[in-house]
């Protein structure tokens, strides 16, 4: 009985969050803050994000846009997969190295 009050309660709900205008503002906001990532390179990164993501403070800026824009659980799922794929691209520039290509 409690679950079917609250269902029909929440079926009518529209979440804004994933509605197409807000996606594209997330993907806008979240690639501004990557791409100062990878712009500030060269610098040391002091600030902490989600799942251990460092980044310097000059993109401080960038990630209060990125994480206002996105839902919490993407901003999650988009920082695993950065540091995934930059974890694998380091592995595979290490492999190189060493080889002597």
């Amino acid at each position: 009985m409690a679950l079917e009050a609250y269902v029909s309660g929440k079926r009518d709900e529209v979440h804004t969050d994933v509605l197409l205008q807000a996606r594209q503002a997330c993907y806008k906001a979240r690639d501004a803050f990557y791409s100062c990532l990878e712009n500030q390179s060269d610098k040391k990164p002091t600030e902490i994000g989600s799942v251990g993501l460092l980044y310097p403070t000059e993109c401080k800026r960038s990630r209060e846009e990125y994480v206002k824009n996105c839902r919490v659980s993407w901003v999650k799922h988009f920082d695993r997969q950065y540091c995934k794929t930059k974890r694998t691209q380091r592995l595979l520039d290490d492999k190189e190295t060493r080889r002597g290509v």
